[in-house]
């Protein structure tokens, strides 16, 4: 099973390929929802509090960023440079926007902003991410041939 998971995706059949893809999504969407903790009945404790009852962590936004990080870098390895945007980016981007739209409070107007600044911040990551993965791509297919046929 591991080495099917760890081969290119062009090597693959299609069907293996979207399978993979949308675990990915999956995978970046769960890590949001598991990390970022969100309940779409958060009540403030006070009706001019700003602040919800299940707030941001570090620990939390540490462990999604080493959770999208590692899926760039697999998808950047093993699949085209674009796809780490749409599966690894978008989902918790989604998420991200759902969330703000399902709390409309008195400090809503930073939000849209706040969304479009941590979206951007998350593509950049998963993007440099991804390219990094790409370009040690090929150093390793070259240490791996220098090791296969020494001369």
């Amino acid at each position: 099973m591991t080495e099917k998971l760890l081969r290119p995706m062009r090597t693959r059949p299609w069907y293996a390929r979207w399978l993979i893809r949308l675990l990915g999504a999956a995978l970046a969407a769960g890590a949001h929802l598991l990390f970022l903790p969100w309940d779409p009945r958060n009540r403030s404790a006070t009706p001019r509090a700003t602040e919800e009852t299940t707030p941001l962590t570090g620990a939390g936004v540490l462990l999604l960023a080493l959770a999208l990080l590692l899926l760039a870098a697999y998808f950047g390895h093993w699949d085209r440079l674009g796809w780490p945007l749409l599966l690894v980016a978008v989902p918790p981007a989604v998420l991200m926007h759902a969330s703000l739209r399902a709390h409309p409070g008195p400090d809503a107007s930073f939000r849209p902003l706040a969304w479009g600044l941590f979206t951007l911040l998350v593509a950049a990551g998963v993007f440099v991410t991804a390219g990094v993965a790409r370009a040690l791509r090929g150093e390793w297919a070259r240490e791996d041939m220098s090791l296969t046929n020494p001369l």
